[in-house]
């Protein structure tokens, strides 16, 4: 499909790729796919079911929302083919034209840059409680504070993670988060039947039909929970195997996988805890407990492996804008590959330099998870229905099946933007 320009508009000219090494094995893909979903939204599902109303509700929106889940993951790969790009934001300025396209790179930077900082908040969080549990008494000794161990962190562990060129680097440390991830999971599950010394028994929270308005204020977790959608192109211009077929298979298995995680976390957390369930679940147990003291090291294990992900996905932005600024022109800036080390390692370090200091200096960002949830919404829902309409017009289809494509893409857009749309105005109610 690549390359074909019959019966519509293809951009004129191509940027360069931010990868474009097919190295990467299907276990590999959806290993990473499965872990740049994996994030910081899976400490905060139980307190969306408690939100949704119950258990059947909560499964009831999880399953509407893995349908367009899926399908943007496989338009995402289609519209790469046809576009002939290697990365989302190319994908988007390719089929929907440069005003689109940099409206997609504004949503792109903002949206991880604000993930990035989240992911630093929740591994700070995790080792303050860490270090709590492990250094019981008062005052917490100075190499124990955030403003310590982030920053060490970070220079030891999440810069190095960070500045390989390649995103097939990161399947051998999806491997290790997804692990940690299930074990979470697992932990969250077997404590609800052994019931450990401490934990406050809870009374079985009533299963009655919530308002609407409940049900649709799950989105925004869900969305802020599976967005692995900005990595795909990336993830499948990396693969050996290109076929839509092959990549549809990748993305059902992994966003299964990854539901299925979801949902036992998000069930027996809320059926452990009801109603004063938290939205770190880890944080309503007691602190001694050792499965939640390794659960807690896993956990930041596993948000560690999974920064390196978001913080490709910002540079290859970053590194496209490079590309386009000084194409053309003349002088040493211009000989500076774009992925080669005098770019990407100042671009690398930029950018966990800035989200470290927003993390450690600006005020608690959990009341804006649903602001990230909403704008997620234009990776998983809207960008990707914009390119199908735009892509069904590349290529010779059938009247009916370009109706079809046309109208699902039509359907993608309406429920992104209605996504975004109640989020934001939810979010921004909470924050006044």
């Amino acid at each position: 499909m690549e390359g074909q320009t019959q019966g519509g508009r293809v951009p004129a000219e191509k940027p360069l790729p931010a990868t474009a090494t097919r190295s990467l094995s299907s276990v590999g893909a959806i290993f990473i796919l499965l872990k740049s979903a994996l994030g910081a939204g899976l400490l905060s599902f139980p307190w969306a079911f408690h939100k949704a109303g119950g258990v059947g509700p909560a499964f009831l929106v999880e399953l509407v929302s893995l349908v367009f889940l899926i399908s943007g993951l496989v338009i995402l790969g289609y519209a790469a083919s046809v576009s002939g790009q290697a990365t989302y934001q190319g994908v988007v300025h390719g089929l929907c034209g440069p005003t689109i396209g940099k409206l997609c790179e504004a949503c792109f930077i903002i949206n991880l840059l604000m993930i990035s900082v989240a992911f630093f908040r929740v591994i700070g969080d995790q080792l303050e409680k860490l270090c709590d549990s492990l250094l019981p008494g008062g005052l917490q000794p100075w190499y124990a504070t955030q403003r310590f161990t982030l920053p060490t962190l970070s220079m030891l562990v999440i810069l190095p993670l960070s500045l390989p060129r390649d995103i097939a680097v990161q399947k051998y440390t999806s491997t290790l988060g997804t692990l940690a991830s299930c074990y979470l999971a697992l932990v969250i599950t077997v404590q609800y039947y052994l019931w450990p010394h401490g934990l406050v028994q809870e009374p079985r929270p009533s299963l009655s039909p919530p308002p609407w308005t409940s049900v649709f204020s799950v989105f925004p977790t869900i969305c802020f929970g599976f967005q692995c959608h900005e990595a795909a192109v990336s993830i499948y211009c990396s693969m050996r195997s290109q076929s839509l077929s092959h990549w549809a298979l990748v993305s059902v298995l992994s966003l299964l996988a990854c539901c299925l995680i979801y949902s036992l976390t998000g069930a027996y957390g809320f059926l452990t805890f009801g109603t004063r369930v938290s939205a770190d679940i880890l944080m309503s147990y007691p602190g001694d407990d050792v499965a939640i003291i390794v659960a807690r090291v896993l956990f930041a294990v596993s948000i560690v492996t999974v920064y390196p992900i978001v913080l490709f996905l910002g540079r290859s932005v970053m590194q496209d804008f490079w590309t386009r600024s000084y194409r053309g022109t003349r002088g040493p800036l211009v000989l500076a590959d774009p992925t080669g080390p005098w770019v990407r390692v100042p671009l690398t370090i930029l950018w966990v330099a800035v989200t470290l200091a927003m993390a450690l200096f600006l005020p608690d960002l959990s009341e804006i998870i649903g602001i990230i949830g909403g704008i997620s919404s234009f990776f998983i829902f809207i960008f990707p229905g914009l390119c199908l309409i735009c892509a069904v017009g590349v290529e010779p289809i059938g009247p009916r099946v370009k109706c079809c494509l046309e109208a699902w893409g039509v359907i993608s857009v309406l429920l992104g933007t209605f996504i975004f749309g109640q989020s934001t105005v939810a979010a921004v109610l909470e924050l006044l």
